[in-house]
């Protein structure tokens, strides 16, 4: 039976393991944390992210080596891969984890950005707002995630408290864009370079954390250059897995805000709203099989569930949907569980999602 190691034991490796469980293979994951939720499909190495010991004790117990979030160190991958097999690629990993290096990724290939500066000084800022305008975002380079590492400039009053509050160095300022609406889209790409597209999801973010998500998004032609956006990416980084790239809607334009190396969480409705879920697409990704067919199944909606779980009489009204519960201890903004519906038409999927709304206000 073919291992897979992951590196990280969160929901997403939970939801790895759940769905390469029906493929018949086996994992193991290498996360410090208690009470990881993945610990319900797999054994636990509760080793540091970068211990060398337990990684090395992964990749021995590994047919191939993959990862469940971005924010793991290079240097690790880089020592899994030159034993053994790792995906997705290292080169991937090391754009998605600089913001610098993923915007001049973007430029370089041709993929539309908003208007960013390199800043490490205080006087970078003062160049910057003036370069870009005001209001700007100031965000640190590396190691941000759900809204976290990063401050609204309004005014050039606040330049000396935002860059001491994020730390003075490795800074980047971004243009700050009036967007109409946020999407991402996500594919998969095998080692022999075969690749599914999903449709375009619309998200929806509450403090920076994704909230609901819709798909198929209402897209029209933007699908068309999201997936062409997706497609130059896969090929240059000669990705392997699951990719997701979310992008600004403006208009008939789209900007690319970042990519994720890995499956995510605007991709949940693929679960049970795809004819074969990113997980599962993932896996066959890196294993080098025939990939599954990504097309929807109908109208899908997903919402987060954050902080803490609705209560049984909350859950008992939800009707006929998809509960995920990723058995996670309560804290303020943490993802703790997901509901799903999978509807015929938009209009019902909508109203699904406003009833669940009211319901789940926790």
């Amino acid at each position: 039976m073919t291992t897979i190691g992951v590196i990280g034991a969160g929901q997403l490796g939970q939801m790895l393991g759940i769905a390469g469980q029906k493929m018949g293979l086996q994992f193991i994951f290498l996360d410090p944390s208690a009470r990881p939720p993945a610990a319900t499909v797999g054994p636990v190495l509760r080793y540091a992210f970068d211990n060398e010991a337990g990684l090395a004790e992964l990749a021995a117990r590994s047919d191939i080596v993959t990862y469940e979030f971005e924010n793991v160190a290079v240097s690790a991958i880089e020592k899994i891969a030159a034993a053994g097999t790792v995906y997705p690629p290292v080169k991937a990993l090391r754009h998605a984890q600089d913001r610098l290096v993923e915007k001049t990724l973007f430029t370089t290939l041709g993929i539309p950005v908003a208007g960013f500066r390199a800043i490490d000084t205080e006087e970078d800022l003062h160049s910057a707002c003036t370069e870009l305008g005001l209001p700007l975002v100031l965000k640190t380079r590396r190691f941000g995630y759900d809204g976290k590492g990063q401050s609204i400039v309004r005014d050039e009053a606040v330049i000396e408290s935002a860059f001491a509050e994020l730390g003075g160095s490795d800074l980047i300022a971004e243009q700050w864009i009036a967007f109409d609406r946020e999407v991402s889209a996500i594919a998969a790409r095998n080692v022999s370079g075969d690749v599914a597209f999903y449709p375009l999801t619309e998200n929806q973010h509450e403090q920076g954390v994704l909230s609901v998500s819709r798909a198929p998004a209402a897209a029209g032609e933007l699908t068309k250059t999201a997936r062409r956006y997706l497609a130059s990416l896969l090929s240059h980084l000669d990705y392997v897995g699951v990719l997701a790239l979310e992008l600004f809607v403006i208009g008939d334009r789209l900007l690319a805000n970042e990519i994720a190396p890995r499956v995510h969480n605007s991709g949940h409705w693929t679960i049970e709203g795809a004819a074969t879920s990113q997980f599962e697409n993932h896996l066959r990704a890196i294993l080098d099989m025939p990939l599954g067919n990504a097309k929807a199944l109908g109208h899908s909606g997903m919402i987060n569930l954050l902080g803490r779980m609705p209560g049984k009489a909350a859950m008992s009204q939800l009707g006929e949907c998809y509960r995920h519960d990723y058995g996670k201890d309560p804290r303020p903004g943490r993802k703790l569980g997901h509901v799903t519906v999978v509807t015929d038409t938009p209009g019902a999927r909508d109203e699904q999602l406003e009833r669940l709304g009211k319901l789940l206000i926790i």
